[in-house]
């Protein structure tokens, strides 16, 4: 195994922003990635939310970036990282990554290595306000590998494992779109009524559905300090966009913090929504999540006498967003009150119908937890092995490919 700095081993190119201001900067065909992009752990970025024009590339200081360079996030959340799918530019809070020479270093194999040395890019992070990465980090960064064929063998071992989490992905984001059509069918377009609502529904205010609507508390408000390892204690960042979970970003509390929070305490079958700093991201807990509690950006909502899938749907139908958004609080972030999470008008079925609904929608959503629970076990296995297969702990030829 040899080891070098970043700074020896890859071309670090800079990103930059094309002004604002000028209109024809924006808009074009050139994607612009910026953290958001890429943020969430997965391998590959093929889109940017925004794009800009030959004459926004032109007249910046940013660059394109080649299919299979490297992305990383160089501030605020530090340490993000991608392979690009394609050509895109880029801001100025990331740095693009590109070996020197793939007859020494593989670009697939830099991506894991640079995974598994995550740890040591956070820590040498520079900033107040803001942590950040320069240039000169890359020098304090550095990389082993062995010979360029064991590179790649790890790097299609490891790859996929990825492409298997991804596909897993994709499914689950077909089964979600199923449910929000059916829920459109059934909530809005009435189609199984004939396009007018059954005689019987009723609308009844969430929280005279539920047992508890409340939210979480920080340990260390309280005194109690978060631990290593133990409970799990989730917090809105823990929530993802796609309605599960990312356990990376989860933090532990001791047993005995988890007694004493007991408001906080999360169970099977919850709805959690956060409330406070990134709004409506929500997920349906389950048993794999268990036990666990959260923090006050986080809603817990605990259905009583209605099914908690039933509840869920509405939220995956976006049921709450119109309503949620006109009664938003600005402070110093924008955030919702309990009040108006437990106002939310649901419209409940008459019963036979109500039975129907829930017998389509139940098998759908029990399979999205499977699946999320088979990529749980997938990430686990990649994030455990890593580090063996990057020290030459593990011989690659125990990988079976």
């Amino acid at each position: 195994m040899r080891t070098q700095s970043i700074t020896e081993l890859c071309h670090i190119i800079s990103g930059g922003t094309p002004k604002t201001s000028v209109k024809e900067y924006w808009d074009g065909e050139i994607g612009w990635l910026s953290v958001k992009d890429f943020s969430g752990g997965k391998k590959y970025v093929y889109s940017s939310e925004k794009t800009i024009t030959e004459l926004g590339l032109e007249n910046s200081a940013t660059n394109i970036l080649k299919k299979n360079d490297i992305i990383i996030s160089a501030r605020g959340t530090v340490g993000e990282m991608a392979m690009l799918g394609k050509e895109m530019a880029f801001n100025q809070s990331c740095f693009g990554l590109r070996t020197k020479d793939e007859g020494t270093l593989l670009q697939d194999y830099l991506f894991y290595a640079l995974k598994n040395s995550m740890r040591s890019i956070v820590s040498v992070t520079q900033g107040s306000v803001f942590e950040t990465i320069n240039r000169a980090s890359f020098e304090r960064i550095f990389i082993s590998y062995p010979m360029v064929y064991e590179q790649k063998k790890i790097a299609v071992f490891l790859s996929n494992l990825d492409a298997k989490i991804e596909i897993n992905k994709r499914i689950n984001r077909n089964l979600q779109e199923q449910l929000k059509a059916i829920f459109d069918a059934w909530f809005y377009k009435m189609e199984p009524f004939g396009g007018e609502e059954p005689k019987g529904t009723e609308y009844i205010p969430l929280e005279k559905l539920c047992v508890a609507v409340t939210k979480g508390t920080t340990p260390t408000t309280l005194g109690m300090s978060f631990t290593d390892e133990g409970i799990n204690f989730i917090k809105g960042e823990t929530i993802l966009d796609n309605h599960g979970f990312d356990r990376s970003k989860l933090s532990f509390i001791s047993e005995d913090t988890h007694e004493k929070l007991k408001r906080s305490q999360i169970e099977n079958g919850d709805i959690v929504f956060t409330i406070a700093g990134t709004l409506g991201r929500f997920a349906l807990v389950d048993e794999s999540m268990i036990p666990a509690n959260t923090n006050q950006a986080v809603a817990i909502i605990r259905s009583k006498c209605i099914a908690p899938e039933y509840l869920y749907s509405f939220f995956l139908g976006n049921w709450h967003n119109d309503y949620y958004i006109k009664r938003i609080q600005q402070a110093v972030q924008a955030n919702l009150s309990l009040g108006t999470i437990k106002s939310l008008p649901i419209a409940v079925l008459p019963k036979v119908y109500y039975k129907e609904y829930l017998d389509i929608i139940k098998p759908l959503i029990r399979e999205t937890k499977r699946i999320e629970a088979e990529n749980m076990k997938l990430i686990e296995l990649r994030d455990s092995l890593l580090p063996r297969l990057m020290s030459g702990e593990l011989d690659v030829s125990d990988l079976n490919i």
